[in-house]
C-alpha cells in the first residue's frame, strides 16, 4: 500500500483484505504529516518509511521492491483512502494465479461504477478522452488506464525497469505502456469505486501536466511499435 496522510482509511481498508490469501501487507509511507504509521503500527503492519516525500511513483517503486525482496508471487497494489474496495483481491489475484493473466487491473469503467461511486465529471471525461486516445496508439482495448489497483505476477515486476521510470504519477502510465509492449497478458475486472474528501487526487494544474505525460508515454510507445520491430 503506497501511503500519504491516510490514517483516517487506513483500518477500514485493511480491515477488509482477505488476509487468509494475503500472506503479508506492506506499507510504505511517503513521509506523511498525519498519523498513518502509529495507525499501522497498532494493525501490526509491516512499515517502510521514506525520510522525505519522493513523490507516488516513488512511493510505488519501495512498494514494489520489498514485495520482490520478500519473494512474493503476485503482488497487489492496493490505496490505503479505502477508494478501492479490498475484497476483490481475491479475484484480481486468481487469475493470475491460473495463468489467465499476468497483471490484473480494478476497472471504476467497467459497469458504469466510476460517476455511481462519485468520481468528479471532468475527471470522468479526462479518463475516457486519454483511454481512447491510449487504446488507439496502444492498439489495445482497454476499459482505463488510469486505475490505482492492479495485481502483479512476479515475472512481471522483474521484467520492467522500474527503477527508470517517473516518480510522480505518470508512474502507472509508464508501468501499463511498457507491460503492453512486451506483450503481458492484461485482464480487467469491474470494481466499484467511492470518492470521498479522503480519497487520493491531484488538482487541476497537476492533471493537465498528467494528461500530456500520458499521451507522451502513449505516443513513444507508438513509435517504438512502429520502427522498432521487424515486420
Amino acid at each position: 500500500m503506497p501511503a500519504y496522510n491516510a490514517a483516517k482509511t487506513l483500518e477500514k481498508t485493511y480491515s477488509e483484505i482477505p488476509h487468509d490469501i494475503v500472506d503479508e501487507v506492506i506499507l510504505v509511507d511517503d513521509a506523511s504529516r498525519d498519523d498513518t504509521v502509529a495507525q499501522a503500527q497498532h494493525l501490526g503492519i509491516t512499515i517502510i518509511r521514506h525520510d522525505h516525500n519522493i513523490g507516488y511513483g516513488g512511493n510505488q517503486k519501495t512498494c514494489y521492491k520489498e514485495a520482490l525482496k520478500r519473494e512474493a508471487d503476485i503482488v497487489v497494489m492496493l490505496h490505503p483512502d479505502y477508494q478501492y474496495p479490498p475484497k476483490a483481491i481475491l479475484s484480481m489475484v486468481s487469475l493470475i494465479a491460473v495463468g489467465m493473466f499476468d497483471v490484473v487491473l480494478g476497472s471504476r469503467i467497467l459497469g458504469g461504477y466510476a460517476l455511481k461511486g462519485g468520481m468528479p465529471f471532468y475527471k470522468y471525461f479526462s479518463n475516457r478522452v486519454l483511454t481512447a486516445a491510449q487504446n488507439f496508439l496502444l492498439t489495445e482495448k482497454l476499459s482505463e488506464y488510469h486505475t490505482g489497483y492492479r495485481a502483479f505476477s512476479r515475472e512481471v515486476l522483474l521484467k520492467l525497469p522500474l527503477s527508470e521510470y517517473s516518480d510522480d504519477f505518470i508512474f502507472d502510465n509508464q508501468m501499463l505502456a511498457q507491460i503492453l509492449y512486451e506483450g503481458f497478458k492484461v485482464g480487467e475486472i469491474s470494481t466499484p469505486s467511492i470518492y470521498t474528501k479522503e480519497s487520493s487526487s491531484i488538482n487541476l494544474q497537476r492533471s493537465i501536466v498528467y494528461g500530456l505525460g500520458v499521451l507522451g508515454v502513449s505516443w513513444k510507445h507508438f513509435l517504438k511499435r512502429k520502427f522498432s520491430r521487424p515486420s
